[in-house]
């Protein structure tokens, strides 16, 4: 039998829910459940391979799951894959969209002018006009709106009203009227003839079905970007790993073949190709792109390394640990799946009320065919037929449709201008009520690249030779910190000399030789280990330190001779943004991968008193899951690849656009300049734009309270007239034009103050 997607009677086993048609056949297979669950299997293997094993899922509602695309039971969503693959072919459904749509648009344009200016110009005449109507507008109806009736069909079997239903309840009522009025128009009462003819609706039912067609359109490709970030997450990974054999030859194998245990070798520049432990040799691995530290971290024998980490210089041979879904990278996908996943549909207004205002129309339009049809004046059934079209028509859910997509289109092109980037309506609903915001420091409070910031030197030597003599020596290195060393050299008009004898101690600095001295570059163990005492300037650094700064002594000639300090500097407007946030009553709370030390330091300067310093990926993203369960309204700030799961997990992830794909990908707004400043004006802009869709919402439910009555006929024994439907197309366009009217209002709004 067919069981029902949204079946009550179901069973979890084995990590699978099983529907059921009843609760009969449910406990039947709970007698028995590995010999039906070996029969489903081999009774569908055929359906299987023909889906490619693909899960699908509803967006808005993620317990409907299935094989292969399809719609949601539910809402009519079309439905998306659970964890897209890297390369995926356009969306077919936008494909037949988009096909139905642009064959079908001229005919819609032609139709909609005939019937606005079709008899000032004579064109045709009387009855003549109604059928080159039909003729036009029966392949728009017909063939391009043919899915949204198969949906809105779909909705009244599942006994779950929505959008769908409505669209095709106005459609089809006015078409069907149209076409009665083209084939018989002798049964309509001569009050109704204009011109020789009855007037006809084709217009207006193809208008709509064009319409609805581009929205989804629009739609499609907006929720294509949503699957975005995991693929930029599965694209980090090597697709190749060079293994090691037990005879000591090498071959490169796909990703996939690599097993516990394996040696395997990561060259220079090569990407670490699983989880693992170095076994030999010694490199520096930039890790930034999982753990957002800025600086490479130097690995010997018996660190750990993380796949699709990249190997900056020195060769290394690695031991997998974990590989496939075990791996970080494998974890931080599955938390970004989950997190999405995870978040409360959005429960628009105007669709929760939908479901009960069809049945309302419904039963209002029956109400008047009935009630004209035993009470009315004769031909009182035509009357009754006629007024129940009306309401019919004046109910159509164009202005109730149009209220919070109009507002959300003015709203986002408005951001986009002002360097805000919303990916879809929720975050726009959702912005306004935020109360906590989690923020990331490396490339978001501050400026993510190592800028010089200061130098010393000790008695005898000038800060400009310290300066010059660092810089000479670092020409040749491609560490970050040393080209900010270079950078500034070259900014001072510093003249270099040739360095000889330059040798890497990776991690803790370089040696080499200037002008006939001998240079150390490096931290206080480089120092050590040559007997450098640095005790000079020891205070000086750690007070720099403190401040934020890494720091660098200079030795010539095995001496002292001073210090440099390069730290990542704050952006100049992170601290009028984050006073901003604090001042509208926002919590602003810094995670951040790096050091707890250079964390307080910069959060001290920027007024942040909670501050979580040394934490994963998993940790940020536990931490916002932490506040909502507390019962706060979370945002989640960051231009990392480490901060994608809790981007994902927040009720609104921000982005910077400086940062990395996955992180814009995984939140629902960018700020285009990386700059917080941003979040000033989404926030006021979601506050107007939430406004202003009150506003359209309020409105196109007042005029449907007001319009049914009338076209009802309930005001007839008063004016002795009724509203033709002529009259309820015409007030059904006026009111979705006051919607947009109202909604390009946005593109006025301040966002700045």
């Amino acid at each position: 039998m067919t069981v029902s997607a949204v079946s009550p009677h179901r069973m979890d086993f084995k990590g699978q829910t099983w529907l059921f048609c009843s609760e009969k056949c449910r406990l039947k297979f709970q007698e028995a459940p590995e010999r039906y669950r070996a029969a489903v299997q081999i009774s569908t293997t055929s359906s299987v391979a023909q889906a490619g094993e693909t899960w699908y899922t509803c967006p808005m509602h993620p317990e409907i799951r299935q094989l292969g695309p399809g719609t949601c039971p539910k809402c009519g969503m079309t439905l998306e894959s659970v964890l897209p693959e890297l390369e995926q072919e356009e969306n077919p459904e936008l494909r037949d969209f988009s096909r139905r749509f642009w064959w079908t648009l001229p005919l819609t344009i032609v139709v909609t002018l005939l019937a606005m200016g079709g008899h000032a110009l004579n064109l045709f005449h009387g009855v003549l006009q109604n059928w080159v109507e039909l003729v036009l507008a029966s392949p728009v109806v017909l063939w391009a709106g043919w899915p949204f009736y198969v949906r809105g069909l779909r909705s009244v079997l599942q006994r779950s009203p929505n959008m769908w239903t409505l669209i095709g309840l106005g459609t089809a009522a006015a078409f069907l009227y149209s076409v009665v009025a083209t084939l018989a128009p002798s049964v309509f009462p001569a009050t109704f003839m204009m011109e020789g003819r009855v007037g006809v609706y084709f217009e207006a039912a193809a208008v709509i079905i064009s319409l609805t067609l581009l929205g989804q359109m629009l739609e499609l490709k907006a929720r294509s970007q949503t699957s975005a970030a995991i693929k930029s997450l599965l694209g980090l990974a090597p697709k190749t790993a060079r293994r090691i054999n037990t005879d000591d030859s090498e071959e490169d194998i796909e990703l996939s073949h690599v097993h516990l245990g394996d040696r395997l070798r990561v060259r220079p520049g090569e990407k670490v190709p699983v989880d693992g432990l170095v076994v030999r040799g010694e490199s520096a691995v930039d890790e930034s792109m999982l753990t957002g530290e800025p600086l490479p971290v130097l690995k010997r024998v018996g660190d750990t390394l993380i796949g699709a980490t990249l190997n900056t210089h020195g060769s290394l041979i690695m031991q997998a640990q974990k590989v496939g879904s075990e791996t970080m990278l494998a974890q931080i996908v599955q938390m970004v799946v989950q997190a999405q996943r995870s978040k409360a549909p959005m429960q628009r207004l105007a669709d929760v009320i939908a479901g009960y205002f069809v049945m309302v129309v419904i039963a209002i339009a029956l109400l008047t065919l009935i009630g004209w049809g035993i009470w009315g004046p004769q031909p009182s059934w035509v009357f009754g037929l006629i007024n129940a079209v009306a309401v019919l028509i004046i109910a159509c859910p164009c202005a109730l449709g149009l209220a919070t997509p109009m507002s959300v289109m003015v709203a986002t092109g408005k951001a986009a201008g002002s360097g805000v980037l919303f990916r879809d309506a929720a975050a726009i609903e959702s912005l306004r009520k935020i109360d906590t915001l989690i923020v990331d420091k490396t490339g978001t409070l501050t400026e993510g690249r190592p800028a010089f910031q200061s130098v010393e030197a000790v008695v005898g030597f000038s800060a400009e030779e310290v300066l010059r003599l660092a810089a000479s020596l670092d020409q040749g290195s491609e560490h970050p910190l040393a080209q900010a060393i270079v950078e500034q050299a070259r900014a001072k008009k510093l003249t270099f000399s040739t360095a000889d004898n330059f040798e890497s101690a990776s991690g803790i600095g370089v040696r080499g030789q200037v002008d006939g001295y001998q240079l150390l570059l490096g931290n206080t163990v480089l120092l050590a280990d040559a007997g450098v005492d640095y005790a000079a300037l020891q205070a000086r650094a750690e007070q720099l330190r403190s401040d934020g700064a890494s720091i660098m002594y200079l030795a010539v000639d095995g001496a002292l001779a001073g210090l440099l300090a390069v730290a990542d500097p704050i952006k100049p407007t992170s601290k009028q943004a984050v006073q901003y946030l604090q001042d509208v009553g926002v919590r602003v709370i810094m995670a951040t991968g790096d050091g707890l030390t250079t964390a307080r330091s910069v959060a001290r300067q920027l007024g942040i008193e909670e501050v979580h310093g040394e934490v994963k990926p998993q940790d940020k993203e536990r931490l916002a899951a932490d506040l909502q369960a507390a019962g706060h309204h979370v945002a989640m700030a960051g231009d990392g690849i480490n901060d994608a799961p809790a981007l994902a997990r927040a009720d609104v992830g921000i982005a910077m656009g400086t940062g990395t794909d996955v992180a814009m990908n995984s939140a629902q707004v960018t700020l285009v300049k990386g700059d917080l400043l941003g979040i000033l004006r989404a926030r006021n802009l979601s506050m107007a734009a939430v406004r202003n869709m009150h506003q359209n919402l309020a409105f196109a439910f007042a005029y449907n309270a007001m319009g049914i009555p009338l076209a009802a006929g309930l005001f007839y024994p008063l004016t002795g007239h009724l509203l033709s439907p002529i009259i309820a197309a015409l007030a059904m366009s006026v009111s979705s034009a006051s919607v947009v009217f109202n909604a390009l209002r946005l593109r006025n709004v301040s966002l700045d103050s």
